[in-house]
């Protein structure tokens, strides 16, 4: 519903900013699972010794067991490179709470009625690896935070065109602010003729 107020009636701002990644030390695992490919790196304290692409298509399996057996064999791939993992990363087209995809096209053929194995599938997955630390993200919210690192500052904006479209914010301070970057379930268009959204 969109809702025309004067400004002195509208919402309060209600963000929640709150660091996510960025650290280089140790021993790290990066996955991004994508709708055609699945990325995984293995980087000890910043330097990638280990990165493959891997040919899968989750978009098209109803069995969640597909895309779990897919996450857990990268992870464990790149984790057979490095002498012990100490956290892992995952940047995902979707919205997420916490770790859990609450809306992911990764996951779109999955039978609503086994969509809590989706919610649950990257916790586990770290599991097989060990008692390993991880954290889940959009694409958009880290390819933010690739470009601030990248670029040492912060107040920006980062756009991923893959699966989906997302866009991402980091603040000054190199903080998500909690938003829904995953763009492309918010559509907005005035062509009566436009595509509909998938979901």
């Amino acid at each position: 519903t969109i809702v025309s107020l004067p400004l002195e009636e509208c919402p309060a701002e209600n963000e929640l900013p709150q660091p996510i990644g960025g650290h280089l030390d140790g021993c790290r695992i990066g996955f991004d699972a994508g709708g055609s490919d699945r990325k995984v790196s293995a980087v000890i304290d910043g330097t990638c010794v280990y990165s493959e692409e891997v040919v899968w298509h989750p978009k098209t399996q109803s069995d969640p067991q597909y895309q779990f057996d897919g996450i857990v064999s990268s992870l464990r791939t790149a984790a057979s490179k490095m002498p012990r993992v100490d956290a892992i990363g995952v940047s995902s087209a979707g919205t997420f709470i916490g770790n859990a995809p609450m809306i992911c096209s990764l996951f779109i053929k999955v039978p609503r009625s086994r969509w809590d194995e989706v919610k649950t599938v990257y916790d586990p997955a770290a599991k097989e690896i060990g008692d390993v630390p991880i954290v889940v993200a959009n694409d958009g919210d880290v390819t933010a935070l690739a470009g601030a690192m990248g670029m040492g500052t912060g107040s920006i904006m980062g756009i991923a065109m893959g699966t989906s479209e997302a866009v991402g914010y980091v603040d000054a301070d190199m903080n998500v602010l909690g938003w829904i970057s995953e763009l492309a379930f918010a559509p907005v268009d005035l062509n009566e003729n436009a595509m509909a959204d998938e979901w």
